[in-house]
């Protein structure tokens, strides 16, 4: 313990053995030691004591569309990764569409890496793309780094990004399995789309209807076809539909090698509730009905769904139009999450320790962090949440850090306040002030054994 720099107290802290006192002792970024609340604190050594609000540790969010560079009127790292911080999360994974190029090459992927490097307040790292004509550059993308691969079954939404027919997506996850890859999928069927009633217009039952549930269940019950054949490891994005529960149950308990997550609007939010033309809460697939949610919250409390990421998604507020037919589709949820899914938790039973579970540790697992992310213990990257879980606030857009401040949760009243955000030791945000930008680039811990193929020293861990 001589080496220690910071010691952070409070009568609340969640470890993987539970909630209780302790004195979290950091030394170089890292975790030291989890010791005894009154733990004597070595001289000479800066001591935090945060009393009685809550020390978790940072939340991974492993869905984030970041859209930067290309689309970075629609969001930035810059922006985002503050967002993220004031939420209480210290590491995101980068989808590989919105952004212009899209993640689907690696000399893409270095120009992502390139410019993020300057402008992370937290850690991130960056998932690539599976599309129809780049199976050959998968393993080069795995060997650069790349958490996993991100696949459409269904038009994406912008045209640099197609999806995969069930040929191309058998071609792709053979290509994925060979080297023990993940492929992470948008699981909706676009002949059950085709095939749905399609009226333009302000009114949410029609988009709702124009999204069934039974395209996200078809789609679902192929990948886990597949997955299946091929042995190969699958996770499907933003699960909406209470429907395919059973499939994925089953295929689980047959052993395939399948997670599943889902998102704080579909926790949070039901159609019941969405106003006709506000299409802030237009996302795909859709919010559905407060029943359908009940069975979502079940299947996580059970263990069908894995975890929970926020599918951060944002456009310009030109873009969010009253007419659900041709509105972007996204909610942007990063620095309400925590809070959101806690407020929904607490009503139904659940502890913040569950919520850490389902935000933290099983998201670092996903993506192979779990060594270094997602709990606080001896030998973890010393990052963390303080937070006042009994205290509320009122959602104003206007505090908002993300670019475009269009958010589906306005006026909305939720527990929990992050009172400051540390990244390896590090407070980066308390009370709504920042540092400068202390993030770093992470990769897939295959790439670590390749430094010859990493960015120059100092942006890629």
């Amino acid at each position: 313990m001589s080496d220690t720099e910071l010691v952070l107290r409070s009568t609340r802290v969640i470890t993987p053995e539970g909630t209780r006192p302790a004195s979290v002792a950091v030394a170089d970024g890292k975790i030291a030691a989890v010791q005894p609340y009154d733990a004597e604190v070595p001289s000479g050594v800066r001591l935090e004591d945060l009393g009685d609000d809550v020390l978790l540790p940072g939340l991974v969010d492993t869905h984030v569309h970041v859209n930067d560079p290309g689309r970075t009127e629609w969001e930035g790292f810059w922006t985002a990764t503050r967002a993220a911080a004031a939420g209480g999360i210290t590491t995101l994974v980068d989808m590989p569409l919105n952004s212009l190029p899209p993640t689907t090459t690696v000399d893409h992927l270095r120009t992502k890496q390139e410019v993020a490097a300057d402008k992370a307040h937290i850690d991130v790292g960056f998932w690539g793309g599976a599309l129809p004509d780049n199976v050959k550059d998968l393993r080069p993308l795995h060997e650069s780094g790349v958490f996993g691969f991100k696949a459409f079954l269904s038009p994406s939404g912008v045209d640099e990004f197609p999806h995969l027919d069930q040929d191309g997506l058998a071609r792709s996850l053979a290509e994925i399995a060979s080297f023990g890859g993940l492929l992470i999928v948008h699981a909706e069927d676009p002949h059950h789309l085709e095939a749905a009633p399609q009226q333009a217009g302000p009114r949410y039952a029609d988009f709702l209807a124009s999204r069934p549930r039974d395209a996200e269940d078809t789609a679902i019950a192929q990948l886990i076809a597949q997955a299946k054949r091929l042995d190969a490891r699958v996770h499907v994005l933003h699960l909406s539909s209470s429907d395919a529960l059973p499939l994925i149950a089953q295929a689980k308990a047959e052993g395939v090698r399948i997670t599943v997550e889902t998102c704080p609007h579909y926790l949070t939010l039901t159609a019941e509730e969405v106003p006709d033309g506000a299409s802030e809460f237009k996302c795909c697939p859709p919010i559905r009905e407060s029943a359908n949610q009940d069975l979502l919250w079940q299947a996580l409390a059970d263990g069908t769904i894995d975890c929970v990421v926020t599918d951060h998604s944002p456009s310009t507020a030109d873009l969010k139009t009253d007419d659900f037919a041709t509105a972007w589709g996204g909610i942007s949820g990063l620095q309400l999450s925590l809070a959101a899914v806690w407020t929904a938790a607490r009503e139904r039973g659940h502890s913040l320790e569950d919520v850490v579970r389902w935000m933290s540790a099983r998201t670092a697992e996903l993506v192979g962090l779990d060594a270094r992310k997602g709990a606080i213990e001896s030998g973890r990257d010393a990052d963390f949440a303080v937070l006042a879980p009994d205290e509320t606030f009122t959602v104003d857009p206007a505090a908002l850090q993300h670019r475009n401040r269009v958010t589906a949760y306005a006026g909305k009243t939720l527990y929990g306040v992050v009172k400051s955000t540390w990244l390896r030791g590090e407070r980066i945000v308390v009370n709504g002030e920042f540092t400068t930008p202390k993030g770093r680039l992470l990769t897939h811990p295959y790439a670590l054994i390749h430094p010859h193929r990493q960015l120059q020293k100092g942006t890629c861990t």
